[in-house]
């Protein structure tokens, strides 16, 4: 077991980095550090506190340093640029991250330890299956918003997580590493579970208690604004529900609605169905090749980029197979198809004296022609865009860009 570490002297090479993000905490942020040793020794590890300040203008970085905490400064505003600087900063085997405003007790480190030795790469903290104190969280906060959202989380990423939120967690210096954090504001909470999931570490969650914010002041949280950058997050990261499935059902139903008009205009009941409603299957069509070539471009940028790597693997798999030339050959084929098909209805329409044109009759197949006409050039200039986004990942690419 290693030896207890001291306010006074924090070792060279902790066991645990105890991080806290801090703006203008002063009436808090020595108890929370107190617990925090308390904490530590509790766990019979050495350990570190680390306060990163976001900027306060009240006496925190003071009052933090007096208490026995390392005090890093972080000049870029956010919760999750403040957690970043801290993580970056610490020098522990493993990391608890938690408010400073003593709504957390960090003086359950010990529980958190348990499960870290247990294998834990990422421990959960869950206020849901816990207690919530009176007061604590706001009611649209605890029924609405963040079941909401937890239960979006473990829907698009199959991750068993009640409560994606909570601030109170840990995680080892190798998962850390894994995630590869990246955002900058509240959504650093989802970010976090959502990597973890993506990743395959293995996640524990033990239930904690919510306790009153100290500070006697509103909490920096906003509720529609941070639920929507929670929100907006989970979605680019899942881009299989925000594209290919919204692509797939625009393509579907705008092919069979071309396929059923092009013969005839169809009767339901007292309505026809005729040319007009064929262009708004060609529009279908075409939005749902946009739509997915840009999950696509997504999928692609996520891999190369670190941001989701894990959940596109299977993707990244798939282009080491693929050509950018089978794009090209696709597209190519479309085009040409269509191309064809349109300049055969241009001669006939010459032939005859280009004079006044049937529109029930030949707009059906030039509705179908152009339709692939277009489409065929977006898989043909899609295919080079999504072979450039990968040139940086030479490891899964190569084949598609044509090279060794």
């Amino acid at each position: 077991m290693s030896t207890i570490a001291s306010p006074a002297a924090a070792p060279d090479d902790p066991c645990v980095s105890v991080v806290m993000p801090c703006l203008n905490e002063e009436q808090t942020i020595a108890r929370c550090i107190e617990a925090a040793w308390q904490g530590i020794a509790a766990a019979g590890v050495s350990g570190e506190v680390i306060v990163s300040d976001n900027g306060s203008s009240d006496r925190s970085v003071e009052v933090a340093r007096a208490a026995g905490a390392r005090v890093v400064h972080c000049e870029r505003r956010g919760y999750g640029n403040a957690l970043r600087a801290g993580f970056a900063a610490a020098r522990g085997a493993w990391i608890v991250m938690g408010d400073a405003d003593l709504s957390y007790d960090f003086r359950e480190i010990p529980r958190f330890w348990e499960e870290v030795r247990r294998g834990g790469e990422l421990v959960m903290g869950s206020r849901l299956r816990g207690t919530i104190e009176p007061g604590a969280m706001p009611w649209l906060h605890r029924r609405v918003g963040n079941p909401a959202l937890s239960a979006m989380v473990r829907w698009l990423f199959r991750v068993r997580v009640s409560d994606t939120h909570c601030g109170l967690r840990a995680f080892t210096r190798a998962a850390l590493s894994r995630m590869d954090l990246r955002t900058g504001g509240m959504e650093l909470a989802s970010e976090i579970v959502i990597k973890a999931a993506t990743a395959g570490l293995r996640i524990a969650e033990i239930p904690i208690t919510l306790h009153r914010d100290g500070r006697g002041r509103p909490p920096h949280l906003r509720s529609f604004r941070d639920g929507w950058r929670h929100l907006r997050y989970m979605l680019m990261m899942a881009p299989d529900w925000l594209f290919f499935a919204p692509g797939l059902l625009c393509g579907a139903l705008g092919a069979a609605t071309i396929a059923a008009l092009l013969p005839a205009p169809l009767r339901l009941g007292g309505v026809v169905l005729d040319v007009h409603t064929m262009l708004l299957g060609m529009a279908l069509v075409l939005l749902g090749v946009h739509l997915l070539l840009l999950g696509c471009f997504v999928k692609a940028f996520t891999y190369t980029e670190h941001l989701g790597a894990g959940a596109h693997a299977a993707f990244a798999s798939a282009l080491r197979r693929v050509k950018l030339e089978h794009g090209l050959l696709a597209g190519g084929a479309l085009v040409l198809f269509g191309f064809a098909g349109d300049l055969w209805l241009l001669l006939r329409w010459l032939e005859q004296g280009a004079g006044r044109l049937q529109v029930g009759i030949t707009m059906r197949p030039a509705i179908l022609f152009t339709t692939l006409l277009v489409a065929g050039l977006q898989v043909f200039f899609g295919a080079f865009f999504l072979s450039m986004l990968g040139i940086s990942r030479g490891d899964y690419v190569g084949d598609y860009t044509g090279g060794g």
